[in-house]
Order: structure tokens, then sequence, then C-alpha cells
């Protein structure tokens, strides 16, 4: 008779064997349902087989490498013999003999920090085997001559994202991640992935954008967002908010803020501890921002000129009737910085002093070396963004955030399809990256506006290029002070372009670099003690930004200390603090106002 003991442990056996089926089942119907709830949101939003125009590139890629076989012959000869190693190695891993790795991931690439890719010899050949085949055809691509400078970045680009996307972390049975969740959870993460992925699928209407953020963990305006203030004024366009002060004195020249209207202006407010806009107050500015509009088919017929005149024209207006200064310092943060600048040109045009001193978060005023972005700008794909801005009514957020999500996409793409999909898990509360999933529209007007003038013609850098409210555009004849800050690993901005600012308009030029990229490097509070910075303080005048590197000092930490000494400087004596309740504007609602929390709408055929 079997004792109890081997009774209940075979029941378990059969027990946990059961529950994997029934998860399998569960896994299969799904699997249907994801399927058809694909084909048909495919079928209803008009599928395109070649979104990005690459498709002219590669053929033109292919034509060139059949051209030269001899080239292609040895190319694959070295890849034979990169294999032939490997396979050499790993019999000598496998008769228990040390061997060093042929090739290792390049530092900062966290795909293959489970120690299973380096303990377990088979997920390390795997490894290996994708990291030699993934260099391989990148160098062999890079190597092809013959090829147009914009064709051969395209190219380069798009074979990156095709090799991050055949990752073997980004598949079931090669991720010993998954596999081990698979195994412990008898297959229950493959559920709840499941439903994950047909819930994204749903939501997006066919688009799949992987959700970055639990629901719910973040509100605008309860725990994000959250500096005291008043909207002061607002329009169809923007609400202009006023921030209530925290020292009794501030400077007498209010500090007005103009952000990008590609994502929110609450980048720069996300929580007290690494809040740009809470340390200006705390400095003692009195300061303004801009809260764009998430337009949808209301704003048809806003222009990049509508931006300017009901944006920071309207803003100057309020901010004189409000606490009656005429003259204030001003920040423009990435597009909005080129607005900014596009204004102060217009400004001078006309003769008016209303900025005094004005400082360019890695904002860009030529385009010339635009960076990874000027490859979604050719004739082909802004007809093709014309096209899609024409059916919905607008550009639809959730486009440019998969664009800008492409720039990263190892971070901001497949570790979620892992996580989310194939672990099954929920996604970790992260400030950063709601704001980066609250998506916002952009007007067809302005943005087919931008995308010509700036990114495909660079109008702005050239006097008399563009014309705004009638006047010919002319950056040579701003002569404030600027403050130039840029970030050394921006691909939006690079800081050899943004450097290029300093070249364009006449008045003093500081420029500063800071360690990160297009976000950290600007949102980086000094009591986080992070990253680093490089000012040059030689008083040489440079031609271009790896010139002004070389002779620069690197420092440890924000570089928000250094801006404040030199913008304090810019912004008057002292006066009494001015709260906005009490302004000659009656505030309309309390920060952060209500334009921020708009979600954007998805386009008449959503």
């Amino acid at each position: 008779m079997q004792d109890s003991k081997d009774k209940t442990a075979s029941d378990t056996v059969l027990e946990s064997g059961q529950e994997f089926a029934d998860n399998l089942a569960t896994i299969t119907q799904q699997s249907q349902a994801l399927i058809t709830e694909f084909y048909k949101q495919q079928a209803e939003s008009g599928y395109d087989p070649d979104p990005f125009n690459i498709g002219k590139a590669f053929l033109e890629l292919s034509q060139k490498m059949v051209a030269d076989p001899a080239k292609l012959m040895n190319a694959q000869a070295s890849l034979w013999s990169s294999y032939m190693e490997l396979w050499k190695n790993a019999a000598l891993a496998a008769s228990g003999q040390g061997a060093k790795p042929v090739i290792e991931p390049e530092k900062g690439d966290k795909r293959f920090k489970s120690e299973e890719w380096n303990r377990n010899q088979i997920f390390d050949y795997i490894k290996q085997s994708y990291l030699l085949t993934s260099r391989w055809i990148n160098d062999t691509v890079a190597d092809v001559e013959g090829l147009d400078a914009t064709t051969r970045k395209k190219i380069d680009f798009y074979t990156k994202q095709y090799t991050d996307a055949l990752s073997p972390t980004n598949f079931f049975w090669s991720n010993p991640d998954v596999l081990k969740q698979t195994y412990e959870t008898k297959g229950e993460n493959l559920v709840h992935g499941l439903k994950n992925l047909l819930d994204d699928l749903q939501e997006g209407k066919g688009v799949l954008n992987p959700k970055m953020v639990p629901e719910g963990k973040f509100v605008v305006g309860e725990n994000i967002a959250v500096s005291k203030g008043k909207v002061v004024y607002q329009n169809d366009l923007m609400q202009l908010i006023q921030y209530s002060p925290t020292t009794d004195k501030v400077y007498k020249k209010p500090l007005l803020i103009t952000p990008p209207w590609i994502n929110k202006f609450y980048i720069l407010d996300l929580k007290q501890e690494n809040s740009f806009i809470r340390w200006c107050v705390d400095q003692g500015y009195t300061v303004f921002v801009i809260s764009w509009i998430n337009p949808d088919e209301q704003h048809l017929d806003k222009t990049f000129e509508s931006y300017m005149s009901e944006g920071i024209l309207a803003a100057l207006d309020a901010i004189e009737a409000t606490i009656g200064e005429k003259e204030v310092t001003a920040i423009g943060y990435c597009i909005g910085g080129t607005l900014m600048a596009s204004t102060l040109a217009y400004l001078a045009a006309v003769g008016e002093k209303r900025i005094t001193a004005c400082t360019f978060f890695a904002a860009q005023l030529d385009f010339e070396h635009a960076g990874d972005l000027l490859l979604f700008t050719d004739e082909e794909q802004i007809q093709m963004i014309e096209r899609k801005m024409a059916e919905a009514g607008f550009l639809e957020g959730r486009n440019m955030a998969m664009t800008f999500n492409m720039l990263r996409s190892n971070d901001l793409i497949w570790s979620f399809v892992i996580n989310n999909y194939l672990m099954g898990k929920e996604p970790i509360p992260f400030d950063l990256l709601f704001w980066n999933s609250d998506t916002t529209n952009m007007p067809p007007k302005m943005h087919s506006f931008y995308l010509r003038n700036m990114y495909k013609q660079n109008l702005l850098s050239k006097p008399g290029g563009l014309t705004l409210g009638g006047q010919p555009i002319d950056l040579s004849k701003v002569t404030i002070p600027i403050f130039v800050q840029a970030s050394k690993e921006d691909h939006i901005a690079p800081f050899e372009s943004v450097f290029r600012a300093t070249k364009l308009m006449s008045g003093p030029a500081e420029f500063m670099l800071a360690g990160s990229g297009h976000i950290a490097g600007v949102i980086n509070h000094p009591d986080a003690k992070k990253y680093q910075h490089w000012v040059n303080k030689t008083g040489k005048t440079y031609e271009t930004a790896e010139a002004w590197l070389k002779d620069a000092e690197e420092l440890p930490g924000s570089w928000w200390p250094d801006w404040h000494k030199w913008l304090s400087k810019k912004s008057g004596a002292k006066v009494a603090a001015r709260d906005p309740a009490k302004g000659k504007l009656k505030p309309i609602e309390d920060a952060p106002g209500s334009y921020v929390k708009t979600k954007a709408k998805l386009g008449r055929k959503g």
C-alpha cells in the first residue's frame, strides 16, 4: 500500500501537470483571439507595408551588394571564421576547459544581465552566436560602398532595428528568465502576457504600443506635477501658469518657460525631489510656464506662427498684465527652444525688447546635423505624415511616441515586450515613463511647417529664410545674452547640432554640456548628485563643439547651480515675492491646470 507521503507527491505532480495543461489551453484560446483582433484592426486601419519608406533604400543596398560579390564572399568567410572560433570555445567549455568569450555585449547593453547567459553553456552559445551575427550584419551593411549619406544613415539605423528585434532575449524559447518564469508559474506568465498583449492591441486600435507604466499609479496634479501655482491666463492654444513663491524676495524679472508641445510641460515638474520648476522657485525666480493644449480637430488651422503669437507673445502680454513686468528672462526647451529663437528674431525685427536673456535646453536652431530624426523627414515620409494628418485631423501622438521610442528600441520597446508579454508582469511605476507615455497630438499645418522648414530645408538658420508675423526671421539680429545647454548622449538633439546656436545669434553666448541624454541631461537635480557637466572658461571663440569640448573642464553633478549663477546676474534686483492669487489677472484654476490633463484623442479613423 502506498504511503500518504508518496501519494501526496504524486497528486502534486498530477495537479501541477493539469494546471500547466489548463494554462496551455487558455494560451491557445487567447492566441486565436489575438490573431483575430490583429487582422481586424489592420483591416480597419488600412495596413501600410512600408510605413517608414525603407523599401527603396534596402533595394538599393541589395543592388550594391550584388554588384561586388567578392566583397560579400569575404564577409561571409569572416563570419564563418568567427563561428569556427565560437564552436572551438564551446567544445573546450563542454570538456571542462576554460575558454574566453569570442564576443561580449557592448558596455551599457542590459539585455544579457541575467547570470544564466554566462553560467549556462547553451545560453552562452546562443548569446555569443547572436552577438557575432548581429555585429556581422551591421558591419557588412555599413561597409557597402556607393550609397549617398541619407540612404546610408537610413540603412544603418533600420538594420540596427532589425538586429535588435532578433535578439534571443525577445523570444520565449531562448530567454532563460522567461523559461524559468514559465516553469515556476506553470505557464501563468504567458496567460497574463497574452492578455496584456491583447489589451494593448485593442487599446491601440491596431497599433501596438506596450504599456510602460501600470494604470493609476500616477495622477497629474495629485502625485506628479504638484508644484503650487495658479493658471492666470488661457486661450485656445495654451494655459499660462504662475507658480507660488517659496521665498520672501524674488528677482525683479520673471522667468518664462516655453516647453515643447511634443509631450507635456510637467517633465519639468515630475516630483518635488526632481522638479526643475520647484528648484527655480526656491532660488527666488517668479516662474511662469506655458502649458500647451492637446490639439484635436478644432485646431486644424493652428500654425507655427500661431504658437508664437498665441503662445509666447500672448504669455508676455499676460505676464505684464498680471505683475506689471514688461521684460522677462526666458527658457525654451527642445522644439520650444526652436520657437523661442524664432520669437526672439521676430521681436528683434519689430524692435521690441521683451526678453532680455534666454536659455535653450537641448534646442536645435540649425538642423543640418539634426541626428537620427532626420531619418524620418525625407520627402516621402513627410508626405506620408501629411496624409495621416489629413485622415485623422491631426498628427496622433502615438505616432510620434513610436518614432521616439525607436531611437532607443531596446530600452523603450523590447524591454517592455519581454516584461509585459513574455514574463506576464506589470511594468514598474516610473514617473519619467509615465510622462513619456502621456502623448500629445499636433496640428497638421504647424507640424508640416516644422518638418519642411526646419528639418528638410533648414530655413531658420538662414537669414530671411522664414517669415513670421510678416517679418523676415534673421537670428543674427538677436543680440541678447544666451545660455545654450546640450547633452552629451542626446540622439534627438545632438550636442554638435545644438552648439550651432552659439554661432547664429550675435549676443554673448554661454555653452554648457551636460552628461546623459535628452531628458536626464536636463532634469538632473543637484541633490541627486548624478552625472556631470562640462564648462569652458577660456574665453576663446570656437567654431565647433568638438573644439570647445577639448578645452572644457569636467565637473561632477548637476549644471543647474552654474546656470543659476549666470541667470541671476541678468534677472534684476530682488523685490517682494508675487502671489499669483493676488495679481491683476484673476486666477482661472490651480496648477497644473486642465489643459495638461487632457489625453490625446485618436483621429477620425480611430
